[in-house]
């Protein structure tokens, strides 16, 4: 957006288009912390007479079917959200006839995405599971279903959202079931606030770096 408003103005935007992602990107962290305080709620109704030991140990295998399950909303979205500006900045560069998806890039962003999470983002993975809220299994599993299913609802109506964002309100959602102080919300203040400074910041790198390479190559 940056890059494109600095090259044509406003009018190089798709704003109708602009405006259906920015609802997305406001609801849908909604919707992961309303999703896993519902479905908190549902578990602890549901499971109300088990010993806490044997929840624990049914929903830690349990987790490996809701961990597969965001592994694979994550691709859906995320994933394509690359390939999307890949893509484009191929046909601009007249690399590509048309807006098709080569497959090489399909694997190489599906391969450099699952590179750069198993890589670099245990501080981030540390955050979430431990530092915003101290998750059980159980409540580990809810969360990834509220988040998975809220990524996979905006995936089919061809909305690009954050699975970070989506999956942290998730965590929030499921640790105030237990209590409010359950969720440690100066950690929240600092990824909210992130979130917050990310669009603007990175929307005025792009506009920075086209003016730079405009400047550079004469164009």
């Amino acid at each position: 957006m940056g890059a494109g408003w600095a090259s044509g103005g406003l009018g190089a935007l798709n704003l109708q288009r602009l405006t259906g992602i920015g609802y997305g990107m406001v609801f849908s962290p909604l919707g992961g912390f309303l999703g896993g305080f519902a479905l908190m709620l549902a578990c602890y109704w549901l499971l109300r007479r088990m010993l806490p030991g044997t929840v624990n140990a049914v929903f830690r295998h349990g987790q490996v079917v809701s961990a597969a399950y965001v592994s694979l909303a994550h691709g859906a979205n995320d994933t394509q959200n690359a390939m999307g500006v890949i893509t484009a900045a191929l046909l601009a560069g007249g690399f590509i006839p048309e807006f098709e998806v080569p497959l090489w890039v399909i694997v190489g962003s599906a391969f450099f995405m699952a590179l750069g999470t198993s890589v670099g983002g245990w501080r981030v993975i540390r955050t979430l599971g431990m530092r915003l809220v101290k998750l059980q299994p159980v409540q580990g599993f809810s969360a990834e279903v509220s988040a998975a299913t809220t990524i996979s609802a905006a995936t089919l109506l061809g909305i690009p959202i954050s699975t970070t964002h989506v999956i942290s309100t998730a965590i929030m959602g499921v640790g105030a079931t237990r209590r409010l102080s359950a969720v440690r919300w100066g950690v929240a203040g600092h990824i909210v606030a992130a979130w917050v400074f990310t669009f603007p910041g990175a929307a005025a790198i792009a506009a920075a770096a086209y003016g730079f390479l405009t400047m550079i190559l004469g164009r």
